[in-house]
């Protein structure tokens, strides 16, 4: 409740400065107020209009609708109506007569106004969106009431176009409507660039899209996170800095674009994130070359050069381990006497998928058949392989019956390294 009546309070005096409905709403060339011509009715309307208790104005104003519904001066009482209870905190009632003015008077700003931030206060998405939309559309054909100086008019104009912008972008991040959220807070940002309630829901708007705007909500969140205090200040930051490490592959330059959104309240032109791309297979097994001897690779990291690097690169590796007897672990994936079929890497082995066919010096006995799905620990000698799906022949077979000694292959690693 108490949100809903400070909401109501703000709209109302953001309206204050505008003068009376009936001016609002005439047409360009004649601002002029409705003129009363019942003494009686008059009289009545000044004396319930001028009351300075909440109360009594609230009574003499439901009594003058009651006996004048269809007065000239309706919507000017309606709008004074939803100030009383506003004074009176009544926030039920300023509703109840809010949509009783609109009803009289359709583009009524005031109403709009009132209605889509009490709705948004109220988590009423659809209804809050509905209203601030319309007041949007209208908003630019608004006549400048008699008294007001355009200065103060245009200046009123501007607010109201960027929180009603507010409502309407916050309504449909809520309703999971990024594209118009985009749009809506987009410009309420730009009418009020230092308001954390919009840069944030922005930033959100980007970032939670399908698919996401990383470099715009990049900088928003960054931006929002300038703007945030206290404990909320770090929590944006780190999420902030989460998001841009994740598309951008490492930390490198967040501190960066929070200098840059500290100082412009949009993305500069030129703005950009480089995003990561990570390595295609065959990059990853050229710089596995580079960067290691074959005798000091993995059994998976030999799979990945033998399976997508260079035909040189292949080479250098293959050379270094034909022939050559190799120790390792494995899982079984099937067992026979004269056949066993090995998983040696860690994506093979979750897959249940053989990349060895192992052929024993001898026929493996019974008592000795390794169990499908166990661990196993061997030696073999690779005689040929198939790059794709990757398999390595091996002969020269031995079941091995305690660790292998130095210089023994590690545990079974996976082919390629982890992406960001």
């Amino acid at each position: 409740m108490k949100k809903t009546l400070f909401a109501v309070a703000l709209a109302l005096a953001i309206l204050g400065a505008l003068g009376s409905t009936a001016a609002q709403q005439a047409p360009a060339s004649s601002t002029a107020a409705p003129v009363i011509k019942d003494p009686a009715e008059y009289n009545a309307y000044m004396s319930a209009i001028q009351q300075q208790d909440p109360a009594a104005k609230i009574s003499g104003l439901e009594a003058f609708l009651t006996q004048y519904p269809s007065s000239v001066v309706k919507t000017d009482a309606l709008e004074a109506l939803m100030g009383a209870y506003q004074q009176k905190g009544d926030a039920a009632k300023v509703v109840d007569a809010a949509n009783r003015l609109l009803a009289a008077s359709p583009d009524n700003v005031r109403a709009l106004v009132v209605l889509a931030y009490t709705e948004r206060a109220s988590q009423q998405w659809a209804q809050a969106k509905q209203h601030a939309e319309h007041g949007l559309q209208i908003l630019p054909n608004m006549a400048k009431p008699e008294g007001v100086k355009q200065e103060d008019f245009d200046k009123q104009k501007v607010q109201m176009t960027t929180l009603l912008n507010s409502v309407a972008g916050f309504a449909s991040l809520q309703q999971k409507n990024n594209a118009d959220a985009q749009k809506y807070l987009r410009e309420s940002v730009k009418g009020n660039p230092t308001n954390l309630e919009d840069v944030y829901p922005l930033a959100l708007s980007y970032l939670t899209a399908t698919p996401p705007d990383y470099v715009n909500g990049i900088f928003f969140i960054a931006r929002a996170a300038d703007l945030a205090t206290g404990p909320g200040q770090a929590q944006i930051t780190s999420y902030g800095k989460s998001v841009y490490t994740k598309y951008h592959g490492s930390d490198q330059g967040w501190t960066d674009v929070l200098a840059t959104a500290k100082n412009a309240p949009e993305p500069p032109a030129g703005f950009t994130v480089q995003q990561y791309v990570p390595p295609t297979p065959a990059q990853q097994a050229a710089e596995l070359v580079k960067s290691k001897e074959p005798k000091d690779m993995s059994f998976a990291e030999w799979e990945l050069v033998l399976s997508a690097g260079s035909q040189e690169d292949a080479d250098k590796v293959w050379s270094a381990i034909k022939g050559k007897p190799l120790q390792m672990e494995g899982t079984v994936i099937t067992a026979a006497a004269d056949k066993l079929e090995i998983a040696a890497s860690q994506d093979d082995i979750d897959a249940k998928r053989a990349d060895i066919v192992l052929t024993p010096s001898g026929t493996i006995p019974p008592k000795l058949m390794p169990k499908e799905g166990g661990t196993l620990d061997f030696e073999g000698t690779p005689v040929s392989y198939t790059p794709s799906p990757f398999v390595m022949t091996m002969e020269k077979g031995a079941l091995l019956t305690k660790a292998a000694p130095a210089p023994a292959k590690k545990p079974p690693v996976r082919r390629r390294p982890a992406t960001h």
